[in-house]
């Protein structure tokens, strides 16, 4: 288990951002991270889910093969800014489908709720992530979380020319995780070169107008977006962002505007954990996206953000690791989003006590 704070990229964000202030802060809570009772249950936590072994590495993009099996990472970093980082939460692995809802934010922003409805729906599929399928009814794709309608979010993102959708897009990723962030061109190069299925998927949205006359550009930029470097730790302030109503809790920037973060909780509460999206809300009930390199982050409105990664997958595409520690923290703390109040009552004590 790696000490609270000594995340340094995070430490850097908060401290050049504003100087002797922040960095103040963020060694008060470091101390109180270091401390904290919940550290003691997220120990527990992530040894019973190191045991599970199910799954194997992703090799259909062939440089996620090279991932070790044994890696396993959990972080958690609350509205408050305190950390919590065991295993191997240094360790840096490509965002995939992670990135899904985050453009999704951006798409908001740049064309409304309603701009982006009209070529992007909300509803779940039942699908495979990678089905080449839309709906019949609209001829749009069904969600943002799954490959096409990721797409066609993609190819709604604004800039004058590719390079500056690209810098838009990294920029906006960066304020999530509240640090710089950058392609894995190794990984984008396999992406390119294996993503046949997804080029698929873009001439048939591009057959009904769904995506635009630059849609092999968005392409591109969709490879990019999926090859983004990121670790656990960066998961979990990424999520932690998303449950401070788009504000980053380290470094107090707006990644977000917060009239849209309930957009993106509820596409990604109902359709972000691929077709096992149901069963998912039915047993830990938080809003969370996965991504085949192994990762996986969950939201916990107004307290915390779990970032997760072990590049071990099942059948659907979702690292059972990740899984096993979202049931038991959400089990353990009363977070499911339709729980009862007596069950939210005294587990929610501990993490709250964490902020105090």
């Amino acid at each position: 288990m790696s000490p609270a704070g000594g995340h340094r990229g995070r430490r850097d964000a908060v401290g050049g951002a504003g100087g002797g202030a922040n960095a103040l802060d963020a060694l008060v809570r470091d101390a109180r991270s270091a401390v904290s009772p919940l550290r003691r249950t997220l120990q527990d936590i992530f040894e019973q889910a190191a045991e599970v072994s199910e799954g194997k590495v992703a090799s259909y993009i062939p440089e996620l093969a090279r991932a070790d099996p044994a890696w396993f990472a959990v972080s958690v970093v609350t509205t408050a800014g305190e950390c919590f980082d065991l295993g191997d939460s240094h360790r840096l692995f490509t965002a995939q489908s992670i990135s899904k809802p985050f453009v999704y934010g951006m798409a908001l922003t740049d064309h409304g709720r309603e701009g982006v409805l009209e070529r992007v729906g909300v509803e779940p599929t039942g699908e495979a992530f990678n089905s080449i399928v839309l709906d019949p009814a609209t001829n749009r794709p069904f969600n943002p979380m799954v490959n096409a309608g990721a797409i066609a979010t993609t190819d709604l993102l604004l800039g004058k020319d590719y390079p500056e959708r690209v810098g838009r897009l990294l920029g906006a990723l960066g304020k999530f995780a509240g640090r710089d962030l950058y392609v894995d061109n190794g990984v984008f190069m396999s992406e390119r070169e294996t993503g046949h299925r997804n080029r698929a998927i873009a001439h048939l949205m591009k057959a009904f107008a769904i995506v635009g006359d630059h849609f092999e550009e968005s392409l591109e930029l969709y490879f990019q977006q999926c090859s983004v470097l990121v670790n656990s730790h960066d998961l979990a302030v990424m999520a932690a962002t998303l449950a401070n109503d788009g504000t980053n809790p380290l470094t107090r920037e707006q990644a977000l505007e917060s009239t849209y973060v309930k957009n993106v909780l509820a596409v990604m509460l109902s359709c972000g954990m691929y077709d096992y999206a149901g069963e998912w809300m039915w047993r830990v009930g938080l809003p969370a996206k996965s991504g085949v390199a192994g990762g996986l982050l969950a939201v916990v409105p107004g307290v915390l953000g779990i970032g997760v990664y072990s590049p071990l997958i099942d059948a659907k595409g979702n690292c059972p690791r990740g899984v096993k520690t979202c049931k038991e923290f959400s089990a353990r703390f009363g977070l499911h989003c339709f729980a009862a109040a007596s069950e939210r009552r005294d587990q929610r004590a501990e993490i709250n006590g964490s902020a105090r």
